[in-house]
């Protein structure tokens, strides 16, 4: 694939929230209406979305999240997002959260393009243990595999989707810093 075609992936600062806040609502409730288990329900209003997109936002301004998302013709396409640690024992850890893709635009190599970025966002950040969870036998969980993530284990029941409780996996990733 020509690089040409394929969307930009680029850091969000938190001045940009405004901007990019409805791009953002519309991708989250796109992966919610196709089933997504991010921790919200099918019933997720707007107003809803934007309060959890401020938030991350106020995160980023703190220096405790990243936000990446992948852009084509200037639109929003996906984004995935880095929470840091912040306790002291904990500075070399970070947690991979909501890997969201358009619905329209998944199978495409983009949540994978996504995750390789977040992963180097994780170094830069002097990061070197990834967490994520994932609902057993999803697809993405296949990508997580591919990527060389590892399974920690099984929650039963972990959380609520619109059909009922779901298995949740836990996975990790240690990522060796590039020591110069």
């Amino acid at each position: 694939m020509d690089d040409a075609d394929f969307p930009s992936i680029e850091c969000l600062v938190a001045d940009e929230g405004p901007i990019e806040l409805e791009q953002l609502v519309h991708l989250l409730r796109d992966a919610i209406a196709g089933g997504a288990s991010v921790g919200f329900l099918p019933s997720l209003e707007d107003e809803e979305a934007r309060d959890y997109w401020k938030t991350v936002f106020q995160d980023i301004a703190q220096g405790t999240r990243v936000l990446l998302v992948a852009r084509e013709a200037g639109q929003v396409v996906g984004s995935v997002q880095l929470a840091l640690a912040t306790q002291p024992n904990a500075w070399h850890r970070a947690e991979v959260q909501k890997l969201l893709v358009l619905s329209n635009q998944r199978r495409r190599g983009i949540g994978r393009a996504l995750m390789l970025e977040i992963e180097q966002a994780a170094r830069d950040a002097g990061r070197e243990l990834l967490v994520l969870n994932t609902v057993e036998g999803e697809r993405v969980e296949g990508l997580y595999l591919s990527l060389g993530y590892g399974t920690v284990g099984l929650i039963p029941g972990y959380v609520r989707g619109a059909s009922g409780e779901l298995d949740t996996v836990i996975m990790y990733k240690s990522l060796p810093l590039e020591r110069g």
